[in-house]
């Protein structure tokens, strides 16, 4: 694995991860979600270093801030924990992921596949649902997220949202809010807010009915949608949670839908099956050189 920079058109430089090279035809660019970076997240190193196996490249997409972690007091188990992705600029999602899928094409790749993990599932949408290009061959969403329902289920949402916005408006945006937004992730004031404001990726709307469905019907390529059967973000039915966002897209006939038993939404102790099938996805499609 090798650390990679990625300057965004705003001068911007994100700081992921690549598992092989570009010897390979097939890049797999995971675009990670909140609170998550190839350190932090057991499930996106064990996928990027599976692919890495077989001769198929994978990219570790980070997002604004994932590689800043720092020291905080977790008081619920009464330890000092490291975190990072506090700070992210939703408005920026576009820019973003277009800035690791051009940087994968300039590297010579033949087949671009562009994945997601949660919340990077909802950018990913974003992005292909938007984009005029046609660099990516095959999509790969697991675990999205129903922004608005999300809202509603995650504990200390209120409390943070009342918070940030009166530190936003008194200039502490950027400080971080003394409590775990959500129960999970430091967050910095002006993160909040732009979080419950992303209207560009409210782009799941199955149980809030709040968001648009405009994204999934204009992706181009064909993809593959993965979940958890445990995935207590989706209310009570995962998989038909899946169907719903794929029989929005324009062509679902042309797609996948898996489920994996007993896996949650962030797929713990199930990253040796989440990375097996995220192999078999692509090698369905795409043979590895000398394969």
């Amino acid at each position: 694995m090798d650390i990679i920079k990625v300057v965004t058109p705003r001068g911007l430089e994100l700081k992921g991860a690549i598992f092989g090279n570009n010897s390979n035809d097939t890049v797999l660019i995971m675009i990670t979600g909140i609170c998550s970076n190839v350190f932090q997240n057991e499930l996106l190193y064990t996928t990027g270093k599976l692919l890495e196996e077989n001769g198929i490249s994978c990219i570790i997409a980070h997002a604004h801030d994932s590689f800043s972690c720092f020291a905080y007091s977790d008081f619920s188990i009464g330890k000092q924990r490291h975190a990072g992705v506090f700070n992210d600029d939703f408005n920026m999602v576009y820019e973003d992921v277009e800035s690791y899928v051009k940087y994968a094409k300039e590297m010579g790749f033949k087949n671009i596949i562009l994945g997601g993990h949660s919340l990077g599932s909802n950018k990913i949408i974003h992005y292909l649902g938007n984009t005029p290009d046609n660099f990516v061959d095959y999509f790969i969403v697991s675990s999205p997220v129903d922004i608005m329902h999300w809202w509603e289920v995650m504990p200390n949402i209120n409390k943070c949202y009342d918070m940030a916005k009166s530190w936003v408006e008194t200039g502490k945006g950027d400080d971080i809010l003394p409590f775990l937004f959500g129960g999970f992730s430091p967050m910095t004031a002006n993160t909040v807010l732009g979080f419950y404001h992303a209207d560009n990726l409210k782009n799941c709307p199955v149980l809030s009915h709040q968001g648009e469905i405009n994204s999934l019907y204009n992706i181009k390529p064909e993809g593959t949608f993965i979940i958890g059967s445990k995935d207590s973000v989706t209310g009570e039915n995962p998989k038909r949670f899946m169907e719903t966002l794929n029989s929005w897209t324009k062509h679902p006939e042309c797609n996948q839908v898996i489920e994996i038993p007993d896996a949650s939404h962030i797929f713990y102790g199930k990253h040796d099956i989440y990375a097996q099938t995220i192999l078999d996805c692509i090698l369905k499609h795409f043979s590895p050189v000398g394969v």
